[in-house]
């Protein structure tokens, strides 16, 4: 069976983000759905002195190894003053000193929420921009605005974007089918 790792770009132990990937993760089919707690990876800040000094921390490999072992990848993004939050840009850098290439081409599909009218598009854009450049084969995205409004009852309530979501998470399963 397929694996399908889901996560968010966020620490918070309520994080909406992550709420939001776990959703949109159990709407692919045929798959195994790991969903992945960035609280669980723990990693010093990033700094070029750091790691000539000891290495690349053992998290940041493990974290890897699980992207390049999975079929696809669900990922929302929360989004601190229009950029990534520190924690998921942490995890990234040190990723990319690994392998610059760390998505491995893996389907993604990209997303973004927050209790704001605009849905984390800002970082989503970012990303998108970003990710091509380093292994990402964005294969769907989407942003949901208004999270409190928009999602209760851990579903997407709003049925015009519920299906917006069904049709990017569709792109997503048929890319990780055509995989075989």
């Amino acid at each position: 069976m397929k694996t399908l790792i889901a996560f968010a770009g966020s620490n918070s132990k309520t994080s909406i983000n992550k709420q939001l990937a776990t959703y949109a993760a159990s709407l692919v089919a045929n798959v195994e759905v790991k969903v992945l707690d960035l609280n669980d990876f723990e990693l010093p800040l990033y700094g070029i002195d750091l790691e000539n000094e000891e290495g690349i921390p053992d998290d940041a490999h493990k974290f890897l190894n699980i992207i390049k072992a999975s079929d696809g990848i669900v990922l929302s993004l929360a989004e601190h003053n229009g950029a990534y939050a520190t924690v998921f840009k942490n995890l990234f850098d040190w990723m990319s000193r690994i392998d610059n290439k760390l998505w491995s081409e893996k389907p993604m599909l990209l997303m973004a929420t927050s209790p704001g009218g605009r849905g984390g598009e800002t970082v989503l854009e970012i990303a998108k921009g970003r990710f091509s450049y380093m292994g990402g084969n964005i294969v769907g995205s989407f942003s949901l605005p208004s999270f409190g409004d928009n999602f209760k009852d851990d579903k997407v309530v709003d049925e015009a974007l519920n299906t917006q979501l069904l049709n990017e998470v569709k792109q997503l399963q048929d890319a990780i089918q055509s995989n075989s």
